[in-house]
């Protein structure tokens, strides 16, 4: 059986750790506001994960060849340089998250020594002079590993407030806006996938507009849209308004494309232009509708395939890794933006899914693919994917619980239902929400509220689709809990005391889905947000995962057991065998750990015969 894996951590919040302001208001306040990590604790399945990633790989992660290639250029891949930058980020969330003075340790070691590289020019990238921020042979990706030294560093500026990472990346950002630009040379020059990789520098440069007021990066940030309509360049927008299909924008590269996407969300965030937001909506939709897993990854050979194109196996190579990191990243920043739960929901799919199954549940190894049947091909090298994997893990706390206003009071937004802890100021109040929770195993939450003097604010609970109808009582007095068409259940704005109770009550069952397209004829097994598979290293004597099948779309019958152990029974058939066998299925982000042969969608249950 799977460990479900319930790793309890410090209930003390490190609440000194808090991110700076900005000193440029954003021109479109976010809808729903994310906490610093170290306000938030996840004491369950996916805190484990959030732990392990903390622990077992950005601890042990070696920084010295992380950083050969800037001290010894040029380095040994031509994009070795993202890989210190992503580093950087992950773990400045993972120290605020964790308070770890030897993660701290390592940051500041990361950041100097990054730092000390830098040339006078501002050049914080491994190749060698005349190889420089251009597309030479094996000298590619200099735009792209700039930006994840300057995400990187910001991060880490944002959390510690050290002075001389924000120096370092203006300096870098001066060079870029030197170099680039209108009666200069274009930035397409750079990058690329169509221009993508150089062009996805947005992101950050928005940012370090907002830390520093500097307008200089603000029209960078301009340019680098419009020359998405140069001659043979992506054409991000105007494809997304027009044919509104990812497969059919630029050459479909989706990793390079979503961070582009993320990027024009913090554009639209920091101008407060409306616009800006309809090409990433339109790209959320045909993703979600047409190219997504059910696992929440997405891209085979890493672009985006022709519609409902999703295959399963390994040599398909599915669901690249930084795909699905930076699809996380987009639900994320839209979430912030409009509020809506249909992101968060997404978010989940994505964390107890796809992530997690990249993830050695160690913690220490990650899959650059995870493919949805065969084996997971777990390796502690350094490619994109290894370096991306730690950066989704760590920006897990921030999805659990956000803040929102309400019929004019301030709001709790609950996102998660694991064992959890956050602390928010809500009606001028500091308020801890405790939630105690037999999640995974049962659909039953309790809430202390500790609030240091009486307030009034509101709750809103994520009703995933999952876990409809959700029931409540606060106080022991029962409340009306009727999911609303945006996905959410509001107890409106009310006084709330110290040690007041919020009990909740949910679905957790058992669910199959019928597959359809590439998937027709076959099932998927699901328990609350996980997709389940079937482990031939777990169900020993019985047939292979590519014979099996589901021998009736009745309700699976599940037995929880007490202790760490999420153990899925029920009847299944094989061609070659004539009576039924009971198999056990297992969380997909468990599948495999040992090297077993799995499988998440098998044989359609066979048709019985037709009534007379």
């Amino acid at each position: 059986m799977a460990l479900i894996g319930f790793v309890l951590v410090s209930t003390n919040l490190t609440a000194s750790v808090q991110p700076l302001d900005f000193r440029v208001p954003g021109g479109m306040p976010d809808a729903a506001e994310i906490l610093s990590p170290a306000d938030i604790r996840l004491n369950g399945w996916l805190g484990a994960r959030v732990l392990a990633n903390a622990t077992n790989r950005l601890m042990t992660v070696d920084l010295e060849r992380l950083l050969a290639g800037f001290r010894h250029k040029p380095g040994i891949q031509p994009w070795i340089g993202e890989h210190i930058g992503k580093w950087l980020h992950a773990a400045a969330l993972a120290w605020a998250y964790t308070g770890d003075p030897a993660l701290r340790h390592r940051l500041d070691y990361a950041a100097a020594e990054l730092i000390k590289t830098q040339e006078p020019d501002g050049y914080l990238g491994t190749y060698t002079p005349g190889k420089r921020l251009g597309l030479y042979p094996d000298a590619d990706w200099d735009v792209w590993s700039h930006k994840y030294c300057l995400i990187g560093l910001l991060t880490y500026y944002q959390y510690t407030g050290d002075k001389s990472a924000l120096d370092a990346c203006r300096k870098a950002a001066d060079l870029l806006v030197s170099t680039f630009g209108p009666g200069k040379r274009s930035i397409l020059s750079a990058g690329t996938h169509v221009g993508m990789a150089a062009t996805s520098v947005l992101e950050p440069i928005v940012l370090l507009y907002r830390y520093t007021g500097d307008g200089r990066y603000l029209q960078f940030a301009r340019y680098l849209v419009q020359s998405w309509d140069e001659p043979n360049a992506s054409a991000i927008i105007h494809s997304l308004l027009t044919g509104k299909q990812v497969n059919k924008t630029a050459d479909a590269k989706a990793y390079e494309m979503l961070s582009n996407l993320v990027g024009l969300c913090e554009l639209a965030r920091a101008t407060g232009e409306r616009q800006f937001l309809e090409p990433v909506l339109n790209a959320w939709q045909d993703i979600e509708g047409k190219r997504l897993y059910l696992t929440g990854g997405a891209s085979a050979g890493e672009i985006f395939q022709p519609d409902y194109v999703l295959p399963n196996q390994t040599a398909a190579n599915i669901c690249e890794t930084c795909v699905t990191v930076t699809w996380m990243q987009l639900n994320l920043q839209l979430l912030r933006l409009t509020g809506e739960a249909k992101f968060a929901n997404e978010l989940e799919k994505s964390m107890y899914n796809h992530l997690a199954a990249a993830q050695n549940p160690r913690g220490d190894d990650w899959c650059y693919y995870t493919p949805l049947e065969g084996t997971k091909p777990y390796d502690s090298g350094i490619t994109c994917c290894h370096s991306s994997g730690p950066r989704g893990m760590a920006m897990a706390p921030q999805t659990a619980y956000l803040k929102t206003q309400s019929g004019g009071a301030d709001a709790l937004v609950i996102c998660t239902f694991e064992t959890s802890q956050a602390s928010v100021d809500l009606g001028g109040a500091l308020v801890t929400v405790q939630e105690q929770s037999e999640f995974p195993r049962r659909g039953e939450s309790h809430f202390t509220f500790n609030l240091s003097h009486a307030a009034h604010f509101a709750v809103k609970i994520r009703a995933a689709p999952w876990a409809i109808p959700l029931r409540g009582r606060l106080n022991g007095k029962k409340l009306a809990l009727p999911a609303s068409d945006d996905g959410w259940v509001l107890i409106p704005a009310c006084d709330w005391q110290n040690g007041d109770h919020l009990e909740l009550r949910y679905t957790v069952a058992a669910r199959v889905v019928t597959g359809e397209h590439d998937n027709e004829g076959k099932v998927a097994l699901g328990w609350g947000p996980f997709v389940l598979a079937y482990d031939e290293g777990m169900n020993p004597g019985l047939p292979p995962a590519s014979e099996i099948g589901l021998a009736s779309l009745a309700q699976p019958a599940f037995t929880l057991e007490s202790g760490s152990v999420l153990e899925g029974r029920t009847v299944i058939y094989s061609p070659q065998r004539p009576k039924p066998m009971t198999a056990d299925f297992v969380p997909f982000a468990d599948a495999g750990r040992t090297g077993q042969i799995y499988r998440v969608w098998v044989r359609a249950p066979i048709p019985g015969p037709k009534a007379k």
